[in-house]
């Protein structure tokens, strides 16, 4: 059983090209190997990078946001679920351990953003931080790419929607509370769970719950618009944490609350079945026979408005119990708006005359 790692294997990614097996004990780096693999040997590898661009568009009707940015790529968390380690087949690497231990930092992404931000034909828009792999994982204390990212659009006045399950966001309240003041910034704080023994098998080095619930307490003592993810609902797992993990939240500061059932886009279905297989055995079978309940005879549903709350009895039920908790606990479901009109990037020079 691996330590301090999510994933079980190094599974090959849908795009490789080449695959090395290695005999039993040795563990390759790249995403060659598919058996079971001692995670103890695999230290994390970090790779400087330089990006030709950071926003990323997208049209998906069921997001909160059409453009986003990310400033690194692999997550250090090793969140089994990560719905993002598919993106690592794209490096011919695995979106198993590859996808934990193989980290790419994009060391130029403030100069890129500020390049893209100042272009004569920019419209702004509100940016979504941290919506593939968590802006705050652990490299990201010595990185810094997310401070100067968020320094970046503190200065040129961009709206940002962060994301995180990590208290290292604690570290940049002197920049996101200026921005907050300006309507410039709003905060979702991931809480999966409230049971450390549950977090260590789904997330072995993310921020432990009570952390989590810390985190939404600074930043909304701050005056920072805080929310709530409950992400991913898990049936069987930690679905029964639902009403206290709102009730947390709520006694914390959160003011609104959202959530996303489990999803399994290619790599993730077979990543996670394994790791179901090996530390939930005993009821890994109902959960399988839920996830493909909730995604009409399907392990995953990809339709948009399907994709992220399921569908029948079980999606209909969780809504209403999360509904009910936020009433109760006097949270809302709506998002806060941010202010586009105060930025200065591509008018900056002209504001002087």
């Amino acid at each position: 059983m691996s330590r301090g790692r999510g994933s079980l294997s190094n599974l090959p990614g849908r795009f490789l090209r080449t695959e090395t097996l290695f005999e039993d004990g040795e563990c390759g780096v790249g995403g060659q190997q598919s058996g079971q693999v001692d995670a103890r040997a695999r230290p994390t590898h970090y790779h400087g990078e330089q990006c030709k661009s950071l926003i990323v568009s997208n049209r998906s009707p069921d997001l909160p946001f059409q453009r986003s940015i990310n400033p690194y790529r692999g997550c250090e968390h090793g969140c089994i679920y990560c719905y993002a380690r598919p993106t690592h087949s794209y490096l011919e690497l695995s979106p198993g351990l590859d996808f934990e231990t193989e980290i790419f930092c994009k060391d130029n992404a403030a100069a890129v953003l500020r390049a893209q931000l100042e272009q004569p034909g920019y419209r702004c828009e509100v940016l979504a931080l941290g919506t593939a792999t968590d802006p705050y994982q652990p490299i990201e204390r010595r990185r810094k790419l997310t401070r100067q990212l968020l320094a970046l659009c503190l200065e040129l006045r961009q709206p940002v929607m962060l994301i995180t399950k990590s208290n290292l966001v604690l570290r940049d309240l002197d920049l996101l509370a200026p921005m907050a003041a300006e309507g410039l910034v709003t905060v979702a704080v991931s809480v999966t769970t409230l049971d450390n023994r549950i977090k260590s098998r789904l997330e072995p080095r993310a921020t432990a719950g009570s952390k989590r619930l810390e985190a939404i307490g600074g930043l909304s003592a701050a005056g920072v618009p805080v929310s709530l993810l409950y992400a991913p609902v898990i049936p069987f797992i930690n679905d029964h944490e639902l009403e206290a993990i709102v009730a947390a939240a709520a006694d914390a500061g959160a003011g609104s609350g959202h959530y996303v059932m489990l999803r399994l886009p290619h790599e993730v279905n077979p990543l996670w079945q394994q790791w179901l297989a090996a530390h939930y055995p005993d009821r890994a079978g109902k959960v399988m026979a839920v996830l493909r309940d909730l995604g009409d005879g399907r392990e995953y549903q990809s339709d948009f408005f399907r994709r992220q709350r399921g569908q029948g009895p079980w999606a209909a039920l969780i809504a209403q119990r999360f509904g009910l908790a936020l009433k109760r606990h006097g949270l809302t479901d709506e998002r806060v708006p941010l202010r586009t009109d105060l930025f200065v990037g591509a008018n900056r020079q002209w504001s002087l005359f």
